[in-house]
């Protein structure tokens, strides 16, 4: 069964990437497209393009992430260290995407409609949310870590002979 997680996450970080990297295409095409247009289509453009280019760049990160975290094999046994250290990297992606979301937004709806800039500031108000409740769940997992100690490798503990370990035992 673990083969064939690592197999689907595989899949689905190609599949990521590969949408990514259409973005990558499709935003400089649109400014082409647009400036060859005219130069109101061209202002509008830039920034719905620029959201095109944040949400590849997530994209590509996530991907990167379950190929680092989820893919390789041998990769069951983490500790409670690892595991908080990949899951802080996949959510400072997040919300790294959701304030530079946000942030364009914010320009479009001043721009077009400010009473609308509400719904820019709940997003703002979502990632800050998200980014107080990761410093939480760090400072949370790391006293536990402290508290509790280091989990034992058994790896390390395989690779003793049976004469080192009554020698520590002693």
């Amino acid at each position: 069964m673990s083969l064939f997680i690592r197999i689907v996450f595989a899949i689905a970080a190609c599949a990521l990437m590969a949408v990514a990297a259409v973005l990558l295409v499709y935003a400089p095409y649109v400014v082409l497209r647009d400036s060859l247009a005219g130069t109101a289509a061209l202002h509008e453009s830039l920034l719905g393009v620029v959201g095109y280019l944040i949400v590849a760049i997530a994209l590509f990160d996530v991907a990167k992430y379950f190929f680092e975290e989820e893919v390789p094999a041998g990769r069951e046994r983490r500790s409670a260290g690892d595991a908080r250290r990949g899951l802080t990297k996949f959510i400072s992606t997040i919300i790294i995407a959701i304030f530079l979301e946000a942030l364009v937004l914010i320009f479009e709806t001043a721009r077009d409609d400010v009473t609308e800039v509400k719904y820019a500031a709940l997003l703002v108000l979502a990632g800050c949310v998200t980014l107080v409740s990761l410093g939480l769940f760090q400072r949370l997992s790391a006293s536990v870590e402290q508290t509790v100690g280091p989990e034992p490798d058994t790896k390390d503990e395989e690779k003793q002979s049976p004469k080192d370990a009554g020698r520590l035992a002693s």
